[in-house]
């Protein structure tokens, strides 16, 4: 874990990513692999161990893909809004959304547990919704097919 780090300028990726983010490789590079300290009017700047500029590349990726997930959810938002005209909805029949007079609609995630409605979703919350539900079929995909298995050995069709 002690080793300099450089980021690795023949990966296939790099250029679109430098891309989005709007930054050079020399940018990134010095973001990611170097530190700067500053003591008593003085600047130092120190390169980064790999295994520390790699968990600072993850952070930044989870930071990447948080801020696209806000993105999308204010956009989706945006384009559910309902107009209203003066107090009665768009359809006229005079009645209230559920959050009041606000006008606003929301998607709410029917998972196989239930419900859940924050104030706030954030992509961390989707991605551990995303891992239950995938464990959740494994296991239903593992009781099933010991089922199935226990009805053969009975001759049970």
């Amino acid at each position: 874990g002690g080793e300099e780090c450089e980021i690795d300028a023949e990966n296939e990726h790099l250029e679109p990513i430098l891309k989005l983010l709007g930054v050079t490789k020399e940018n990134l590079n010095q973001a990611l692999c170097y530190f700067k300290i500053e003591a008593r009017g003085q600047s130092y700047t120190r390169a980064v161990q790999k295994d520390k500029a790699e968990k600072g590349l993850e952070a930044l990726m989870k930071a990447t893909y948080s801020a696209i997930f806000d993105y999308i959810v204010k956009r989706v938002n945006a384009s559910i809004t309902v107009k209203k005209k003066g107090s009665k909805s768009e359809t006229g029949s005079g009645r209230r959304s559920k959050g009041g007079n606000s006008g606003s609609a929301f998607i709410g995630v029917l998972d196989i547990f239930g419900f859940e409605s924050f104030k706030v979703n954030s992509f961390e919350q989707l991605c551990i919704n995303y891992c239950n539900e995938a464990l959740q079929q494994q296991f239903n995909l593992f009781v099933l097919k010991n089922e199935q298995d226990e009805y053969e050995q009975e001759g049970i069709k």
